[in-house]
């Protein structure tokens, strides 16, 4: 499955980054506990967000081409809320959590930050990502104002900042699947945007 990467900041920017090669993604044998491995050796060499969130999003690509079970772990979403979480991985004491994401087509989430870094790849369906950045002033010092908006299509992959602040609708006619894998949330720094009275409150 291939497709474009991208890289989200938090000041609202958003690129285009160089995808891997296919010759780089076909492994035997490639499972979910031999990826979380890699991305924890990764995270454990690497401080920088910017060095690692690379090498993540090319374990992330390698996953969801070799493994046809991640593939097909999702739920359907739910009626009510439009949306369902399929938790694959989250274990105490071990800085990440795994989920599958499913959105009903139209549905629309929050604005928030994730208060630290996440990585996410569309398998089926599309969604529309909007981005934003603070512009605080005096009367509102958690004021956003947006900065731009991309649209996924399956194989593509987004990485986030621990800052970066995004919207996230699906479109089209079928619901949208998502891998999602962050690393470990700091609650005081996660945020939910009330963009029309320019507040932020815990999320």
């Amino acid at each position: 499955m291939t497709g474009k990467d991208w890289l989200v900041t938090g000041d609202g920017q958003y690129q285009a980054c160089k995808s891997a090669r296919a010759w780089d993604l076909l492994r035997d044998n490639y499972r979910l506990y031999r990826f979380l491995t890699e991305v924890e050796d990764v995270i454990n060499h690497a401080e920088d967000e910017s060095i690692f969130l690379p090498k993540i999003r090319l374990l992330v690509r390698r996953l969801i081409v070799n493994s046809y079970w991640v593939q097909s772990q999702f739920l359907e979403p739910d009626p009510k809320t439009g949306t369902s979480v399929l938790l694959l991985y989250h274990e105490l004491g071990f800085p990440l959590t795994v989920q599958m994401v499913s959105f009903a087509p139209g549905t629309t989430s929050n604005i928030h930050n994730h208060g630290t870094w996440g990585v996410v790849a569309v398998l089926k369906g599309q969604e529309k990502n909007t981005f934003w950045r603070r512009s605080q002033s005096l009367e509102f010092p958690d004021k956003i104002e947006t900065t731009g908006e991309i649209s996924l299509l399956p194989g593509d992959i987004i990485s986030l900042t621990h800052d970066a602040i995004h919207s996230v609708k699906a479109v089209g006619d079928e619901p949208t699947v998502t891998f999602n894998i962050y690393g470990e949330t700091d609650s005081r720094k996660r945020f939910e945007f009330d963009v029309v009275n320019h507040i932020a409150k815990k999320f």
